[in-house]
């Protein structure tokens, strides 16, 4: 009989100590990025409410976002003015991107860390484990961010051709872009839905027609 108080106990231990770890990690929710684009100029509207959740430098935040987008901006009040015109799709993933890098511990998969420096590496300690790991960044270079396109991105495209099955067909950057429902001489803006290889097939958003 002691014994199954002994366990019954230790079971109702156990239990008080799971809402706090349900909190943990209920609490780290990355704000959807809130973005608007304004001619050639991105705007992240609520980045400091991002930066609040990754409990980091927003100064730190926004020059890894502008590396790896290739693009200059900067801070004002409480959002970011991208100086280029930049997808959700591809903020979102460079706020994943440095997430993972520079929040996330490798060893628990909580968010509970800081960053330290030792010497010249960069160190990420967590609090939750005790783990500490140098931080390691892939650098991307202007042109592979820059000249590349995303499931999910939203382009203006020219139509300048029409292809054997009578789709419109346009070029962005690198890319053949086919847009279905189109006509030669014409500017849509189309959402990218498959990408293969240097081709990509697309689906119209708004379509402006130009001769």
């Amino acid at each position: 009989m002691a014994a199954d108080e002994d366990y019954f106990a230790l079971l109702d231990r156990a239990k008080e100590q799971l809402p706090e770890v349900a909190e943990s990690h209920d609490r780290f929710v990355i704000p959807e990025v809130d973005v608007i684009q304004e001619g050639k100029i991105t705007v992240v509207r609520n980045f400091i409410d991002i930066v609040d959740v990754l409990r980091r430098d927003q100064q730190h935040v926004l020059q890894f976002l502008l590396r790896e987008l290739g693009t200059p901006g900067n801070i004002e009040g409480r959002r970011v003015v991208l100086k280029a015109k930049v997808s959700p799709a591809q903020i979102t993933n460079k706020i994943q991107t440095y997430t993972d890098t520079f929040v996330i511990c490798s060893e628990c998969g909580r968010p509970d860390t800081k960053m330290n420096k030792e010497g010249r590496t960069l160190v990420l300690e967590c609090e939750a484990c005790g783990a500490h790991r140098p931080v390691n960044v892939k650098k991307t270079s202007r042109s592979e961010s820059v000249n590349q396109l995303r499931e999910g991105d939203v382009v203006e495209v020219f139509i300048n051709d029409v292809g054997k099955k009578g789709d419109g067909v346009g070029k962005v950057m690198d890319y053949l872009v086919v847009v279905p429902g189109t006509v030669k001489g014409s500017t849509v803006h189309a959402k990218i839905t498959k990408i293969s290889a240097k081709t990509a097939f697309a689906a119209i958003t708004q379509e402006n027609t130009t001769r």
